[in-house]
């Protein structure tokens, strides 16, 4: 047993040093054979980073939308984009939130916690100044909001129940309205105009970034709900934020709110809901067909770029095997092996496969770290995962395309052989 392994790792090891001179011996052939699975393996993990990415950001979003937070709302995020459906819903109203809160009170083994009513427009400016943003996001909610929100602040703080009861005139603003409307200077305690309205900044949040690369949550002025009804009106957006006790258990805090929400609108037992409870899930399934086309696509390219390159590996095998067939009778003659052949010219196969994908995994790796300084807000993943599969891959190519030619050597008549021109 020990006598066959000694051999074996003597065969390896001698195969492995000829088919690295064979390699060095013809750079510019083994190169361009290695060409097809370079670019396989660069479609590999580019794809995989793809997914990663996505999958990272998406990740990232959906915690600013809190895992322990659902959303009650006119419209459905299943289907954004298709107001037509609700249209003629009747608009929430914020005193649903507190009609929740009396409810959950009274129920200790409810699975919410908390509704904070929240009222919106994406439609608001900001100036200070000579300075101006439109397309402000601003937001009138209650002193609790920050108990259903992922956001932290920097500077300053939130607005107390007090400020919060008597509309004051004060509001906390994103990391981007801090930077747009004061360059040069803090923005805290100084006021900005909303409209014909001055609001003091009493807090700034942290930067968070956007929300599926479309939304930025840095881009919003959070204000008592009072203070946004005397600068917008009533007839604006309505959504109830509702934290629930355990995200483990979202479906049953969906299905309680569900009942709640229909006692409180009055909507009689075999009606249809006239409003929609949001939460991640939404997105999640509206996701998975992009990573599924993405899937598809690299597949099908990194199919036919291995494909093409083990038809190239296998046809520049056998041209190696014709070229060397003199070399193989000489070996045979001297007490060679068909497994010692096979052997040797399987190990070329692979290491040329080898050697591409560390080629591709380098080109992949100088990709997707020019994609990370062009596009910062993408979230770029070069795993280990795709390290070693892009590995494994190279080597079962190798094999495959390898196998016939190194059988084809392994099978030559030494007498033959010696007298092949």
């Amino acid at each position: 047993m020990n006598q066959t392994y000694r051999q074996f790792r003597y065969e390896t090891g001698e195969s492995l040093k000829m088919a690295l001179f064979q390699i060095r011996a013809n750079k510019t052939r083994s190169f361009l054979t290695a060409l097809g699975v370079i670019i396989g393996i660069v479609a590999i993990t580019m794809m995989g980073t793809a997914i990663n990415g996505i999958d990272l950001g998406f990740e990232k979003s959906l915690a600013m939308l809190g895992y322990d937070v659902i959303y009650v709302q006119k419209s459905s995020w299943s289907t954004m984009g298709q107001w037509w459906l609700y249209r003629n819903r009747p608009d929430l109203k914020t005193e649903y939130a507190e009609q929740l809160n009396r409810i959950i009170a009274d129920n200790p083994r409810s699975e919410l916690l908390i509704a904070v009513p929240q009222m919106s427009t994406y439609q608001a400016s900001a100036k200070y100044k000579d300075q101006i943003l439109e397309q402000v996001f601003s937001l009138g909610t209650t002193h609790d909001y920050l108990q259903t929100a992922s956001g932290a602040l920097t500077a300053g703080r939130f607005f107390t129940p007090g400020e919060s009861g008597s509309s004051e005139m004060v509001c906390v603003i994103g990391d981007d309205i801090a930077t747009g409307l004061f360059p040069n200077e803090p923005a805290l305690n100084k006021s900005i105009q909303l409209k014909s309205r001055k609001c003091r900044i009493i807090g700034i949040f942290k930067k968070q970034g956007k929300f599926l690369g479309l939304f930025s949550f840095d881009n919003q002025i959070i204000m008592p709900l009072g203070a946004f009804e005397k600068i917008y009106g009533k007839n604006m957006f309505t959504t109830i934020r509702v934290k629930i006790r355990a995200q483990t258990r979202v479906t049953e805090a969906k299905e309680e709110l569900l009942g709640l929400m229909r006692r409180i609108r009055r909507i009689p037992a075999g009606k249809v809901e006239n409003f929609s409870i949001n939460e991640q899930q939404a997105f999640k399934s509206q996701l998975d067909p992009i990573k599924n086309g993405i899937a598809v696509a690299g597949i099908f390219i990194t199919g036919m770029s291995l494909f093409v390159g083990a038809i190239g590996i296998m046809n520049i095998t056998f041209v190696s095997v014709k070229e060397r067939t003199r070399e193989i009778g000489l070996r045979k003659a001297l007490g060679a092996r068909r497994q010692t052949i096979l052997l040797q010219f399987l190990i070329e196969s692979v290491m040329i496969c080898l050697i591409g994908g560390f080629i591709g995994l380098c080109t992949s790796f100088f990709i997707t770290f020019i994609i990370g300084k062009i596009l910062p807000d993408f979230p770029v993943q070069f795993s280990l995962d795709l390290i070693m599969a892009s590995l494994v891959v190279s080597v079962i190519t190798g094999i495959i395309s390898g196998l016939a030619p190194a059988v084809t050597a392994s099978k030559l008549d030494p007498a033959d052989s010696l007298r092949y021109e």
